[in-house]
């Protein structure tokens, strides 16, 4: 496959599986230290990467959460952050700006805090409780999603809210295969489509529950930030209170459609598109077999296939537009 690495697939996934212990260690930690809310914290892709576990906690828990940007934590604050509560940081480099200062933030507070990260020297790992996994920018997300799914389930199985952690933590443990093989499935659909669109320069996304915050990480993070395309993302339940207006036949229509509770929002939106748009692109987990992962689970992985699938998007997109996925404009390399 087109700029498939399989060893450094294998390290990133399965690494990330092999922090079952220190995850489980963490939550018991914390959990024995006693806790009343938990706040998801991140800057960019690693703020969005937070909402499919802000959803899960939401909809399985009575635990009060909140996915909240750095920056904007670092203005307004928020009351019901205080000793009491966990805060969970995301950064790959772990010196993501924003991200650093919030949780120095926190430490300041009393908060107790959890960082993921790639690089266990980068300032990020100042937390009291570090997770570290190797990854590049085309892998994090698998990772990240990983390590969230593990973290959170294993949180809510200390309250007694999620007693199959156990069993979902051991089907997470080496996902490489099985991603793999998606890899492998997505590929031909990811290379028809990047043949069809390396002229087009406007995207639409669509996703919900919990694919709601991969829509908006790769609308934001992979095709502006990394390819400069043009995009408009917007929720499932919201596409038709305003949105549908801006459908044409022609216009290219990306629907991330998963297999949680949010489901019939998104084949609402695919039966508005079959009628009314020739340019829609379907990338629904349920396509997938998803060997070794039990059915009450294929909602909550979610997050981690479309990660696998978009990769061969991204790398299409990459070759045929001619724009490498690290080039940027603005994003470090000028002041802002």
């Amino acid at each position: 496959m087109l700029g498939f690495d399989e060893d450094r697939y294998r390290r990133v996934v399965g690494g990330a599986g092999a922090l079952r212990p220190q995850i489980d260690a963490i939550a018991d930690a914390v959990t024995e230290a006693g806790y009343d809310s938990l706040f998801l914290i991140g800057s960019g892709g690693s703020y969005a990467a937070m909402w499919p576990y802000e959803h899960l906690v939401t909809r399985t828990s009575t635990l009060p959460v909140r996915s909240v940007i750095a920056a904007e934590l670092l203005v307004a604050d928020d009351p019901r952050l205080t000793g009491r509560s966990v805060a969970v940081f995301s950064s790959l480099s772990g010196t993501t700006r924003e991200t650093v200062a919030a949780l120095e933030h926190c430490r300041a507070k009393g908060v107790t805090t959890i960082a993921l990260t790639g690089d266990a020297e980068s300032p990020i790992a100042a937390a009291d409780h570090v997770l570290v996994n190797w990854a590049d920018d085309e892998t994090a997300g698998e990772s990240i999603d990983i390590q969230l799914l593990l973290l959170t389930t294993a949180l809510l199985n200390r309250r007694g809210e999620f007693p199959e952690h156990e069993r979902l933590a051991a089907e997470l443990s080496d996902l490489t295969p099985l991603l793999t093989r998606v890899q492998q499935q997505a590929d031909p659909v990811a290379a028809d489509f990047a043949a069809r669109h390396a002229q087009t320069d406007y995207h639409f996304l669509v996703g919900a529950g919990n694919l709601w915050g991969f829509t908006y990480n790769y609308s934001m993070c992979i095709l502006e930030e990394m390819q400069w395309l043009r995009t408009t993302r917007v929720h499932g339940a919201e596409f038709f209170h305003g949105s549908l207006e801006l459908i044409e036949e022609d216009t290219s229509v990306l629907l991330f459609i998963g297999e949680d509770e949010s489901r019939p929002l998104m084949e609402r939106v695919r039966k508005f598109t079959d009628n009314y748009n020739r340019a829609t692109t379907v990338l629904d987990t349920a396509d997938y077999a998803l060997e070794g992962i039990s059915p009450e689970f294929r909602g909550l992985v979610g997050p981690i296939v479309v990660d696998a699938i978009t990769i061969r998007f991204s790398k299409h997109l990459e070759a045929v537009r001619e724009h490498p996925l690290t080039l940027r404009r603005y994003y470090r390399t000028v002041e802002y």
